[in-house]
């Protein structure tokens, strides 16, 4: 497991910060990782698994 800080994810994913945030509020995204005060990163694992599923969701359409 990596784990990735907001910019890292940011970069893969390409959506910006507030529609991040707002896709994991929807449950659309992965929730990250608390690593303690104000510090959070994402399961390198999540996210290719996220991007993976909305390929295949988007290739049945």
């Amino acid at each position: 497991m990596q784990l990735l800080k907001l910019p890292e994810v940011l970069q893969i994913v390409r959506v910006g910060k507030t529609t991040w945030y707002t896709m994991i509020k929807q449950n659309e995204a992965p929730a990250p990782i608390s690593l303690g005060a104000r510090a959070v990163a994402w399961d390198s694992n999540d996210i290719e698994n996220w991007i993976n599923k909305r390929k295949a969701i988007s290739q049945k359409n």
